[in-house]
């Protein structure tokens, strides 16, 4: 038996071996030929997971689901180690760099303790974005649309490219619902796309003056929708009917209801 295998307790050295075993000659054929494209779709999906139980404050969900983060982030490292480009020591001396580096305001000089944080700056240094342009190419078209929007907008702020207030943000959407409808009736499926995306960053910019996150806005919704259809779905069901038997009438009516008796 592998000594990393028979132990009670693991520590995080023995979390690496057993990655790099599992990926090798001896380990297990399925993970031996995983790249890093045949399991990005997992890494998104663990992170998901533990942002979800990190919402939830169930510890041990989030203990078990941050673990799950943590394999991912190895066994992409194992990758590149059996090519031979880096470890995990590299990663971590990589991440250990940046964040002393990032924090003149803890670990630099007197002056620089003095002067405090410029966060966005520092990173613009390091990356060698000397426009507001090139630091807008560095924000991850991997993130949900809507954070991505909010971080974009953002950067612009900062050069005061924004609407002074909520209510000019807000006056923009009945301008980009009218432009939606107009495509929606011409019947352009482009224009149509475009139109909503329109409509959608105008939202998230009327979100940012109200301090509102609009990916937590949104799941807010969509909570709200499962539950308040579950709740129809339940008194079609006990009067002995199928949601397949009902109008959209009886069924809006059922909405209604449930959402009255919520606000109630």
């Amino acid at each position: 038996m592998l000594s990393f295998v028979s132990k009670e307790r693991y520590r995080l050295e023995d979390f690496v071996r057993l990655i790099a075993f599992l990926r090798s000659d001896k380990g297990c054929p399925w993970d031996r030929v995983q790249t890093h494209e045949s399991i990005r779709r997992n890494f998104l999906e663990e992170a998901y997971e533990a942002v979800e139980a990190l919402d939830q404050g169930d510890l041990g969900h989030m203990r078990e689901e941050l673990g799950d983060v943590l394999m991912q982030v190895l066994f992409h490292t194992d990758i590149e180690r059996q090519a031979g480009h880096f470890d995990i020591d590299d990663v971590a001396n990589d991440a250990c760099q940046k964040l002393v580096r990032r924090h003149p305001h803890v670990f630099g000089t007197p002056e620089q303790r003095a002067a405090g944080q410029d966060w966005e700056a520092e990173k613009r240094r390091e990356r060698g974005q000397t426009t507001v342009a090139e630091s807008m190419e560095s924000v991850s078209r991997a993130l949900p649309g809507l954070w991505q929007a909010e971080k974009l907008q953002s950067k612009a702020a900062k050069v005061g490219y924004d609407w002074p207030d909520v209510d000019t943000a807000f006056a923009k959407l009945p301008e980009e619902t009218a432009e939606l409808r107009a495509a929606i009736d011409a019947g352009d499926a482009d224009a149509m796309e475009e139109e909503l995306g329109n409509l959608l960053f105008a939202a998230v910019k009327v979100g940012r003056f109200c301090g509102i996150d609009p990916e937590k806005a949104i799941r807010r919704s969509c909570e709200k929708f499962i539950r308040r259809f579950a709740g129809v779905e339940s008194a079609v069901l006990a009067a002995g009917r199928r949601l397949e038997d009902c109008s959209l009438d009886e069924m809006l009516v059922l909405y209604q209801t449930i959402k009255d008796h919520e606000h109630s």
